[in-house]
């Protein structure tokens, strides 16, 4: 199972100098790569949809550390998980019913980002955004990890709980 994760743009666009040292470790894990162990490796699950809110969230930003640069790296070190339309489309399909449709708190937009989180392995999420939570926490037929905080999600914790569909 590979180590990734989900991360909210409300959450990234703060990388760019961050001053907390719980962002700044989750940055370094991010970061990490080891080709001699690559179980070890973080992975960022995104989709086209968040790569374009990430890219609008820090256009302006010189720094190394945001989430575009991060991002960059990961892809050329083959460590992001890419959800494609197609990929999300056939999950809305098969798992958004109308009494899941009914149920749901998350704005539209945020809505095509649940599938992204249900396709991963782990369905780790960083995330602000109470609606979202709402809606990862409540959907039918998985079981997910939100946290507001880095140092609330066993990220980089081999023996950390592993989350599925029933």
């Amino acid at each position: 199972m590979k180590k990734d994760i989900f991360i909210d743009n409300n959450i990234a666009k703060n990388f760019s100098y961050p001053m907390d040292s719980e962002y700044k470790k989750l940055i370094h894990w991010l970061l990490k790569y080891d080709s001699e162990k690559p179980e070890n490796n973080a992975f960022i699950v995104v989709s086209q949809k968040l790569i374009n809110e990430y890219a609008r969230s820090s256009m302006y930003a010189k720094s190394l550390t945001t989430i575009a640069v991060i991002l960059a790296k990961m892809q050329k070190q083959g460590r992001r998980i890419f959800i494609t339309n197609q990929q999300i489309k056939d999950f809305q399909k098969e798992y958004f019913t109308k009494k899941v449709l009914k149920n749901l708190k998350s704005n539209d937009e945020d809505r095509e980002h649940l599938p992204v989180v249900f396709l991963s392995d782990r369905k780790y999420v960083l995330t602000l955004d109470e609606n979202f939570t709402h809606d990862v926490l409540h959907f039918p037929k998985f079981i997910a990890r939100v946290e507001k905080r880095p140092e609330n999600l066993p990220y980089d914790d081999d023996a950390a709980i592993k989350y599925s569909i029933h």
